[in-house]
């Protein structure tokens, strides 16, 4: 039982730990920093291979390892810059139809650990 505890409290401090890791939604599309793609708190954002134009497969677990670039309400897509909806009905921002995330394991402002995670399936957005 104290095993099971122990587990238990462990994962409840991981699933918060990763749920501090997602901005706000903005209203305004990432900025560009640095030659990469950023959030308001200048944390790398990333784009994933496996995502089709318009399309995020990162759900579930994946999201919450990749937290989406969310988008607030009344924003408005501008130029390459669009808006997608997600399965769970959140909107999230998408540079040439690429859905944008960022990474829980990004503990800075600058950092990449992202960049060719997964056999090379997640990369810094440009």
């Amino acid at each position: 039982m104290k095993s099971f505890l122990a587990t238990a409290a462990i994962l409840a401090a991981f699933v918060a730990g990763s749920a501090l890791a997602a901005e706000p939604a903005t209203a305004t599309p990432p900025a560009m920093k640095d030659g990469m793609f950023v959030t308001a708190k200048g944390m790398t954002l990333y784009t994933f291979d496996k995502d089709t134009a318009g399309k995020s497969v990162c759900n579930g677990p994946c999201a919450t390892n990749w937290p989406p670039a969310l988008v607030a309400d009344g924003a408005k897509a501008t130029g390459d810059w669009t808006i997608i909806t997600r399965d769970d009905g959140t909107k999230q921002w998408a540079y040439k139809g690429k859905p944008l995330y960022a990474f829980a394991k990004d503990t800075k402002a600058g950092d990449k650990t992202g960049d060719g995670f997964l056999n090379g399936a997640w990369h810094v957005a440009k």
